[in-house]
């Protein structure tokens, strides 16, 4: 047998308990497993069809313009930012962690003028904060991060897409590590895109990226269409403003692809599209507000176990995230080292930390298909074990 022979693919069934990716939903493999399609056979148009409907309920919006981007959550947020923000447009940002950190990161690629709303990790922005600034730099976007993850602080959202169109702004949120887990009320909200992901609350694989845009941004994104020259028609125009940098993220020849115009832009990733599908289809029949409901109850029972095993929780109460609890590494304990023994005697992953929170703090989920009691008490009695045999040295 040859050295670089390699064996079929057989990965530990672990229990995945830290900020993402979770265990993807039994339903959700099923249908990925489905066989392929043409991308413009009626039945896979009428598939895509389907999955657009799903999202507005999901997104709890009416927006025409909900579908799906190819590629992991980041995708959609490339996308979002790459059509929205021209060279030289200015960018506000709200940042206070990680993610909030990357959007300014994709805003200074794209040659935005980014403007920034800094707050310490972990913390949130008021709404006089936000409309503050918002008058001082009167930007032509607004962006910001709804569940970030890094500090698993949830941002309010009620009120900023009413102030973003008293200042003239298009507002984007990511919603990544929230959608299909706390409530995303696009509509309320008045937000003109939000992008999620399937690998954390939606209970799917990484490789999807819910998209919902509404028609004030949908307007100003065709105004920046640029088609490519091998596929041009007749019905289908360019835009009269700065178009849109990228080729694969441009928003508005991905929406002509999902609109009726069915444009040759790309072909969809079929499985990833079953998969979505199903997400959605799993999250819908469990109801939406019994979806939520289980989601906080999996972590209000994850910070009391916390608390329960004399740990300190990270953040506040008011804004944290329901599927992703900080805790403190005790200061007797090493914290990789917990990490690993979890892994490696319990099969349980938990989560690490970035930027000024790296080996302060670890970050255990209760998302998706894992926001369960069960796999709460499970995490939370092999962390009590593990910390209980370091401390005791065996």
């Amino acid at each position: 047998m040859s050295d670089n022979f390699f064996g079929e693919i057989n990965p530990p069934q672990r229990l995945l308990m830290g900020p993402g990716p979770v265990n993807v939903h039994p339903r959700v493999l099923r249908a990925m497993s489905a066989d392929m399609l043409g991308q413009f056979d009626p039945e896979m148009t009428e598939y895509m069809n389907q999955t657009m409907a799903l999202y507005r309920q999901v997104f709890m919006t009416k927006n025409r313009w909900t579908f799906l981007i190819d590629g992991t959550a980041r995708a959609g947020i490339e996308a979002a930012l790459t059509s929205l923000i021209e060279p030289g447009a200015r960018v506000l940002i709200v940042r206070a962690g990680r993610f909030g950190m990357l959007l300014s990161e994709i805003a200074e690629r794209l040659g935005a003028d980014i403007r920034t709303l800094d707050l310490e990790w972990g913390q949130v922005a008021t709404l006089e904060q936000i409309e503050a600034a918002l008058a001082e730099h009167k930007p032509a976007i607004f962006a910001t991060i709804h569940g970030d993850t890094s500090t698993t602080t949830a941002q309010p959202l009620d009120g900023v897409g009413a102030l973003c169109h008293q200042y003239g702004a298009l507002s984007y949120v990511d919603a990544t590590a929230t959608l299909g887990g706390m409530p995303v009320k696009t509509d309320e909200w008045g937000i003109d895109i939000v992008t999620g992901g399937l690998q954390k609350c939606m209970g799917g694989p990484p490789g999807s990226a819910p998209i919902t845009v509404s028609d004030r941004a949908a307007e100003f994104i065709f105004s920046r269409r640029k088609v490519e020259s091998g596929i041009k028609r007749d019905d289908i125009s360019d835009g009269t403003r700065p178009f849109i940098r990228s080729n694969y993220f441009d928003l508005a020849m991905i929406m002509d692809y999902w609109s009726e115009k069915r444009l040759n832009h790309h072909t969809e990733a079929t499985s990833m599209l079953y998969a979505a599908r199903e997400c959605a289809r799993v999250m819908l029949e469990e109801g939406l507000e019994a979806r939520f409901a289980r989601h906080a109850a999996a972590g209000a029972a994850m910070t009391a176990g916390l608390r329960a095993l004399g740990l300190t929780v990270y953040g506040q109460d008011a804004y944290r995230m329901s599927n992703v609890t900080g805790v403190y590494v005790p200061q007797d304990v090493d914290g990789e080292r917990v990490r690993h023994r979890m892994r490696e005697e319990y099969q349980i992953e938990i989560g690490t930390a970035f930027g000024p929170l790296a080996g302060k703090i670890w970050r255990i989920g209760a998302m998706g298909y894992n926001a369960e009691l069960n796999k709460v008490r499970i995490t939370l009695a092999a962390l009590k074990e593990v910390l209980a045999s370091e401390r005791n040295g065996f």
